[in-house]
Parts: C-alpha cells; sequence; structure tokens
C-alpha cells in the first residue's frame, strides 16, 4: 500500500478515536466567544476613543 493511502487511513482511524464536542456544547462555546470579542472591541475602542481625545487635547 502506498505511504499516502496508509497515511490517509491512519489518520482517519485516529480521528474515529477523538471524542468530539456535542452540538449543544458546541454552540455555547461559539456563543462566549462572540461576546467576548464583542466585549474586547468595545474595550478597544474606548480605549482608542480617550487616547484620541486625550491627544487633541495636549498637541
Amino acid at each position: 500500500m502506498p505511504p499516502l493511502v496508509q497515511f490517509f487511513k491512519e489518520a482517519w482511524n485516529e480521528l474515529k478515536l477523538v471524542n468530539w464536542l456535542s452540538r449543544k456544547q458546541v454552540i455555547a462555546s461559539t456563543v462566549v466567544i462572540i461576546l467576548l470579542v464583542i466585549v474586547v472591541a468595545i474595550f478597544v475602542g474606548v480605549i482608542d476613543l480617550v487616547l484620541t481625545r486625550v491627544l487633541a487635547v495636549l498637541l
């Protein structure tokens, strides 16, 4: 058997052994990540706004 075919067969067998998350867990994790990204974006936006106004006053 060619090495490439053997590699893909072994990789497929390993993927069968993986404990995949349930749909509910994936959705919950995705919601947490999206909320975290929104919070960080708001934080960076506020810091940018504050620094812009501070620098406008100083310069």
